[in-house]
């Protein structure tokens, strides 16, 4: 797939080598396209929304309602009004959390879990289970099964894990907690970059995703909702903008999705990931050029002495978790990096699932559109150099 050159960030030198980027999975670069909405958007339209009528406001307030707009046609949702605009998954989780539960209830998540799709349900003060995976890092669907009981409120899990690249079941996981009449959220925030998301196909009562990781600027995430779940919660974070009214002693909310969005949203973010998921949405075949990489990546470190590959997972996105023998995985990142190379090392945000599969710090590569073989090839040499210099 030839849109390296789409990419300004890719052109540079670190250390005096050509940049080698695997680090996708914590934040991808940006295209060209991205950029050049953002940089429209000050230049010519900056004003804050839903609040002027002069010209400028009106059209803040058009491209932010675009946005929507554009994300809800990217995962399918029924209504633009299941679309809420927030700065993550991590804000997404959080909202749901504080939302939607109590501290009676009681979910169920998977240990394939980041963070956060954990910390913000135990600061809840919900009950947590755990269903397990196996020595491939794929979940262990029959422990799931047993663990969604009549006190279970919601389940969360990944689409796809950001440690192994595995994808979950995440059809089967919504057809069996519905079967039981629990609803579903799903962190899609490695797996809408990857795959294609229809969440009224999945019929999912959450999915939450962020722009960061697919293309888009940082700051800004989507969390879709059923329609019904989100006019019946409870407001999180209150201010400016989310109300109807206001007196002294109280106040009146908005509907959905004005409610969760207190205060003057990124509007200039919204741009950007509208511009996202039209680059992404026009990139035809991605899926099958990222799984021609992950394959080649796995082959070349597989001849390498000393890898240790984490997990097998039977359908998984291009991510690659490895440490090597008699060498922390910090080391090994620092001499990749004074290569050019940037990859991702330490626990990935995913202690609970590295503490089951016997570490603590692994070394991460992820793939994106704009990758190579080239890249991989540098990775190996890379390693290959990290082991002379411990020899």
């Amino acid at each position: 797939m030839n849109v390296r050159s789409e990419f300004p960030a890719l052109a540079q030198s670190v250390h005096g080598k050509p940049l080698v980027y695997l680090d996708s999975a914590a934040t991808s670069q940006k295209p060209r396209a991205v950029i050049d909405a953002i940089s429209h958007f000050y230049e010519r339209d900056n004003a804050n929304v839903h609040r002027g009528v002069h010209a400028l406001a009106e059209r803040a307030t058009a491209q932010l309602e675009d946005a929507r707009s554009t994300a809800q046609h990217f995962i399918n949702a029924a209504r633009p009004d299941e679309i809420v605009f927030l700065r993550g998954v991590t804000e997404a989780v959080n909202l749901v959390a504080n939302s939607f539960l109590s501290e009676r209830d009681e979910i169920v998540v998977t240990a394939l879990e980041h963070h956060s799709n954990l910390v913000p349900w135990q600061r809840s003060g919900v009950k947590v289970r755990v269903a397990g995976v196996d020595e491939r890092g794929d979940l262990r669907f029959d422990e799931l099964e047993k663990l969604i009981g009549p006190r279970t409120r919601l389940v969360a899990a990944a689409h796809v894990s950001n440690a192994l690249g595995t994808i979950n079941p995440v059809a089967r996981i919504v057809e069996l907690a519905h079967s039981r009449g629990v609803p579903v959220l799903l962190d899609g925030a490695q797996a809408a970059p990857h795959l294609a998301v229809d969440v009224q196909r999945l019929d999912c009562d959450f999915y939450a995703f962020s722009s960061h990781k697919m293309y888009g600027p940082m700051g800004i995430g989507v969390l879709y909702g059923k329609a019904a779940l989100l006019d019946a919660m409870r407001p999180w974070q209150s201010g400016g903008e989310m109300v109807q009214t206001v007196s002294f002693d109280s106040a009146t909310y908005q509907k959905p999705p004005y409610k969760f969005e207190a205060g003057t949203p990124d509007v200039a973010a919204a741009v950007g990931l509208k511009a996202a998921i039209e680059w992404l949405s026009g990139k035809k075949g991605l899926l099958e050029y990222e799984q021609s990489l992950l394959q080649y990546g796995l082959g070349l470190l597989r001849e390498i002495p000393g890898v240790r590959l984490l997990g097998a997972p039977r359908e998984r996105i291009g991510v690659i978790s490895f440490t090597l023998e008699g060498v922390h995985p910090h080391d090994v990142g620092t001499i990749l990096d004074q290569e050019g190379i940037a990859v991702r090392t330490g626990h990935l945000c995913a202690q609970p699932l590295l503490k089951r599969l016997g570490e603590t710090a692994v070394v991460r590569a992820s793939l994106a559109a704009y990758n190579r073989r080239e890249d991989l090839d540098a990775l190996a040499a890379g390693l290959r150099k990290v082991r002379e210099t411990f020899a």
